[in-house]
């Protein structure tokens, strides 16, 4: 990266190679990371710990370097103890898929792993580079988290911001993201919204695609298309069997029913990380849609409001028709069914896959602490964000 391009990102940017060495050894003073390192080995003395973390680190000189020494083996791990498998299919992308770099825009599961299974997939199925991504700074609440999530080729979004602090920042991301693919040949994964959907029903956001748009370098009079054909824009699915927070999502939804002016506090935005992290996922699935480039010319020509709501509609329907669906999904489909929806699939599980996942919302359930807990009310939230999915992907085939 050229200095001046540096100097302009230096308030969002991951690490740069040059950097990485300065950025570990300050990891390895911090107070907090060390006594985080310390609960996985209590009978190493610092020494010896932060010694062995050095030996590790002899030839790491990038950040792609570090996540395939040190985040490679924790994906792994994790892949092996709290899922049961995780499958990848990318042949809807074109045949010299290796030699382009991509903007995979997709649906929002978990924000460490959504982009930590897609690296370890890319690496394995031959592509050249892994994903740069995008973290809200609501998250690096610690320098420590701040710092290992830069050496991880993470990018900050900034949070909380006033209306025009947000089109700054906002126009900041967009020339980053434009500089990272076209310039750096770094790969993005971005979610299709701000959050996760909280209910399974997943949407794009036009503004995240307005801000894919704003930071291109052609002339301001280009058509739209021009703005975002050079970031060859992927729509992702990301389909777990289930999901491990999501009755902590069904625990939110009671208290802002029961109180409108809740809020989340950071330690829930922790809490919800750790959980997404090392709970039960079941079988995980990620499918590459038709990348946009291939009917993005369809929508030239549109007005701006409109080119943007057709884009978003149509990237939809390339994330809902790619779920990989489970048994889980139809049953809480059925069991919830409108009048309206004449369709079942009870030939989709079997009287085993009822009472098993049955057990499984009465634990996730039970987990719930709250005062007042509404457990219909709870199971209903549980219930519909299973079965959106099935809505949606019905739609989409439609």
């Amino acid at each position: 990266m050229d200095n001046i391009k540096l100097h302009e990102f230096d308030e969002i940017r991951p690490y740069e190679a040059e950097e990485m060495r300065q950025a570990f050894e300050e990891l390895l003073a911090d107070r907090q990371f060390n006594a985080i390192m310390k609960g996985f080995a209590p009978w190493l003395p610092k020494s010896i710990r932060n010694g062995l973390l050095r030996l590790a680190f002899l030839g790491v000189k990038t950040p792609l370097d570090f996540q395939k020494r040190f985040m490679k083996p924790v994906v792994r791990y994790i892949i092996h103890k709290h899922t049961n498998g995780l499958s990848f299919d990318d042949s809807q992308l074109p045949s010299d898929r290796h030699s382009k770099r991509y903007i995979f825009l997709s649906n929002h599961r978990d924000i460490v792993l959504d982009s930590a299974f897609l690296d370890l997939m890319l690496v394995k199925a031959g592509y050249p580079t892994t994903v740069e991504i995008g973290i809200g700074d609501n998250l690096l609440i610690y320098p420590w988290i701040k710092r290992l999530v830069r050496m991880n080729k993470a990018f900050t979004v900034r949070r909380g911001l006033t209306a025009h602090e947000m089109m700054r920042s906002s126009q900041l991301m967009s020339r980053y993201i434009h500089y990272a693919v076209t310039q750096k040949k770094e790969n993005i994964w971005i979610a299709q919204r701000e959050g996760r959907a909280k209910d399974s029903s997943d949407h794009t956001q036009d503004a995240v695609l307005k801000m894919l748009a704003m930071g291109a370098n052609v002339d301001a009079h280009s058509p739209l298309t021009a703005h975002l054909s050079p970031l060859n824009i992927v729509p992702l699915t990301i389909s777990y069997e289930y999901d491990p927070c999501d009755y902590l999502k069904a625990q939110e939804f009671q208290q802002k029913r029961d109180n409108p002016n809740f809020k989340k506090s950071r330690q829930d935005d922790l809490d919800n990380m750790r959980t997404g992290i090392f709970g039960y996922k079941g079988r995980v699935h990620y499918h590459c849609g038709t990348p946009i480039n291939q009917w993005l010319g369809e929508l030239e020509g549109l007005p701006h409001k409109e080119f943007f709501t057709q884009l978003s509609h149509r990237i939809d329907q390339e994330i809902h028709r790619g779920y990989r669906l489970y048994p889980c999904n139809y049953i809480a489909f059925d069991l919830l069914k409108e009048p309206e929806e004449t369709q079942d699939f009870k030939d989709h599980y079997t009287s085993a896959d009822v009472e098993h996942f049955e057990q499984y919302l009465a634990g996730q359930i039970a987990k719930i602490q709250l005062p007042n807990k509404d457990e219909a009310f709870l199971r209903e939230r549980l219930l519909t964000m299973y079965a959106n999915p099935v809505r949606n992907y019905l739609k989409a085939k439609e």
